[in-house]
């Protein structure tokens, strides 16, 4: 009887043993010690630590920003580790929404220029770039401040729409590095329930964070100390 075919799972992030060694001048510091994940399409989850625990490091290589010094990162099934800096690039601009602390708009653009700016690196038309910004500024609740620049909107509102440039690719990936850290307690609570959506939505949301409350958002946590992966019965003091 001829065996039956079944389609392998492919997760949305998988590292196997990475490590990442910085060497500056005579010294040398490792940054991560042979971590490995897998996170799967769909999962909302957290990565925790304090200062120094890698988690700077490990959000750099998630996003494609570094790369590992060994070990294996495989982003949706594409092996990401050997990559040049343009081929990395592009693997962020098609899979990867970033979502910043500091919210990176541009002053002089108004709100659906900002949301165009991925799609614009990747060659889309200006007529398809304007209308997918705007509906990607209507998903967030701001259709009706698209014409508004930074300066005219409120902390929250600009990271709502540092979210809708993060979704207007359409990416594999949300990837949320301290998202309400220059935000006031009520702003954060809107942004978390936005990234709470997306999740529900079927977005695959990893968030990094040193905050607890932040954290507890998440479906799982994964938590991060001396570059290394904790057992999830063991705490961040």
């Amino acid at each position: 009887m001829a065996a039956v075919s079944v389609a392998e799972h492919t997760p949305v992030i998988q590292l196997d043993d990475v490590t990442k060694v910085y060497e500056t001048g005579s010294f040398t510091v490792a940054a991560l010690r042979g971590v490995s994940m897998t996170i799967d399409e769909g999962e909302y989850v957290a990565i925790m630590g304090p200062s120094g625990s890698g988690k700077s490091t490990l959000m750099h290589i998630l996003g494609c920003l570094d790369v590992p010094s060994d070990g294996t990162y495989l982003l949706a099934g594409e092996n990401v580790g050997g990559m040049n800096e343009s081929q990395l690039a592009s693997v962020r601009n098609r899979r990867i929404g970033f979502v910043f602390q500091q919210f990176n708009l541009l002053a002089s653009l108004n709100a659906w220029r900002n949301v165009e700016l991925p799609l614009t690196y990747a060659g889309v038309d200006r007529a398809d770039r304007r209308q997918r910004a705007i509906e990607a500024l209507g998903r967030v609740g701001l259709g009706d401040r698209v014409q508004h620049r930074p300066g005219e909107l409120s902390g929250g509102q600009q990271q709502r729409v540092a979210i809708a440039r993060a979704l207007v690719g359409d990416p594999d990936l949300i990837l949320a590095d301290e998202p309400t850290g220059a935000l006031d307690s009520a702003s954060a609570q809107d942004v978390m329930a936005l990234l709470d959506e997306l999740h529900a939505a079927g977005r695959t949301v990893v968030l990094i964070t040193h905050d607890s409350d932040v954290a507890d958002m998440a479906e799982r946590t994964i938590r991060l100390r001396d570059g290394l992966i904790l057992p999830e019965r063991e705490l961040v003091q």
